[in-house]
């Protein structure tokens, strides 16, 4: 499938409102995520989840600026570790479009589509939207509230 092309181009700046510590609940479980703020080309973040107080999970997100716009480049990781994905690939996602406090990409297969969004100073959500039909349907995926 060829993924869609985006007039908007967008920049880092478009998702500076993530910067901070965050903390929620996934898979019963805590969640944790961080991410810097915009630097140069670029604006890494990590999230680990738990359960039984053991990791499941980690994942980078690496946010780059390109010439076509920013791309969020995600890694999983297994405890110990151990990558999910082949070492030199990773899911890659291309921007479409933002509002103020919110970021819409698409993974490059267009099968996925993610919104980060900034609702108040301290909660930040992470959706997932898949198509049904000819309409994109999201859902919260992550809620975290700000670490202080």
């Amino acid at each position: 499938m060829t993924p869609t092309v985006f007039a908007q181009k967008g920049s880092l700046s478009d998702v500076a409102f993530m910067e901070g510590r965050w903390r929620g609940t996934f898979n019963g479980g805590p969640i944790d995520a961080a991410w810097s703020a915009p630097e140069g080309d670029n604006l890494p973040g990590f999230m680990r989840m738990m359960k039984d107080n053991k990791v499941t999970m980690y994942e980078m997100l690496i946010f780059e600026q390109t010439e076509q716009g920013p791309i969020v480049l995600v890694k999983h990781f297994k405890p110990g570790l151990i990558g999910s994905e082949e070492k030199d690939q990773s899911d890659r996602y291309s921007f479409i479009e933002a509002k103020k406090n919110q970021a819409l990409f698409e993974k490059s297969d267009g099968q996925v589509r993610i919104i980060y969004e900034k609702r108040s100073d301290n909660q930040l959500v992470i959706q997932r939207g898949k198509k049904e039909g000819d309409k994109w349907t999201f859902v919260d995926l992550f809620v975290f509230n700000r670490v202080k």
